[in-house]
């Protein structure tokens, strides 16, 4: 009996650490939510972007899903996505007649296999395409993951050029390498990985100014997002789309910069989405619409799973 109240005081103080290290565990879990908005200019609402809709596409041939990205037409009424299995899709996209201008069909054009440099079918650990930059007179320009490349193509049925590959290209992870394409308005392109930062803890940014590679700068990484898809918009400013993902699926974000000679600056986050919001977005293609205001739509890869789905997704931005 005489033992009960140092029983209580044992419990007592195990009860009390618990609660200390408890609320240590929570802290941490809420700075790391809240340290991208932290560290970055966050939009208020009245800049932040705007939910216009999502349209779930379905399709019954072999080819399709797990696309990666894609670039719409300057007017958003025509589409090209590639698949991470060497794909590439063109598309005529129908919107309704109210200002949103939603998507209410997608009919398919032309689909087509990938080709190598000798002009066979990709095939095995090369077929891993990412991302996606057309320049203004048609060529296509697609990055890998795989084995980490930027490929170039007259058409989509095109054998491809490859560009040269700097040594930066060659020590990224097989599979978290080249995952986001984007071209500016002077033709040059930039990509950058989805998991290969530096030892400073940036994400590493090479630019192709036809001639050779350089890496100009780097972005700043934000706590667990990861790049999946870039695009200059008509704006001339980078939109860099990530992912993260969780037990209940996946989370978005959408940041923003202006791009001078002296590197990025004005980091803007746009979007942040809770988890299982919208599939597993990848892509992204920012125009402007017939109201004259800048749009991003998006599409989801579904990794080829029934229980995922492909989804085209609209958000309106700020100016």
């Amino acid at each position: 009996m005489r033992r009960r109240p140092e029983i209580r005081l044992g419990l007592g103080l195990t009860a009390a650490i618990a609660l200390c290290v408890l609320g240590v565990v929570l802290a941490v879990l809420a700075q790391r939510s809240l340290s991208p908005i932290a560290a970055a200019t966050a939009a208020t609402p009245q800049q932040s972007a705007h939910l216009l809709a999502s349209y779930r596409w379905e399709h019954p041939a072999k080819w399709f899903g797990g696309f990666s990205a894609l670039a719409l037409s300057r007017d958003g009424s025509r589409m090209t996505v590639i698949s991470d299995r060497a794909t590439i899709v063109t598309a005529d996209i129908a919107r309704s007649n109210t200002p949103s201008a939603t998507i209410t069909d997608i009919t398919t054009r032309k689909a087509n296999k990938l080709r190598a440099s000798n002009g066979s079918t990709l095939r095995g650990r090369i077929v891993d395409a990412e991302g996606l930059a057309i320049g203004r007179d048609g060529t296509l320009f697609i990055s890998f993951e795989g084995i980490s490349r930027v490929a170039r193509h007259s058409r989509g049925d095109s054998r491809a050029e490859i560009l040269p590959r700097p040594k930066g290209f060659r020590s990224l992870p097989l599979n978290k390498a080249l995952e986001a394409l984007a071209i500016d308005d002077r033709g040059r392109l930039y990509t950058l990985p989805e998991r290969a930062l530096t030892d400073a803890g940036t994400i590493p940014v090479w630019r192709w100014n036809g001639r050779r590679w350089s890496r100009p700068f780097d972005l700043p990484s934000r706590g667990d997002f990861l790049p999946v898809g870039a695009d200059f918009g008509p704006d001339g400013r980078l939109y860099l789309l990530e992912r993260d993902f969780g037990l209940i699926g996946f989370r978005s974000r959408l940041r923003r910069f202006d791009i001078g000679s002296k590197g990025p600056s004005g980091e803007t986050i746009l979007l942040e989405t809770g988890l299982g919001l919208h599939d597993n977005l990848e892509g992204i293609s920012v125009w402007r619409d017939a109201t004259g205001h800048l749009r991003a739509t998006m599409v989801s890869d579904d990794n080829f799973f029934s229980i995922q789905r492909t989804e085209l997704v609209e958000y309106r931005l700020p100016d």
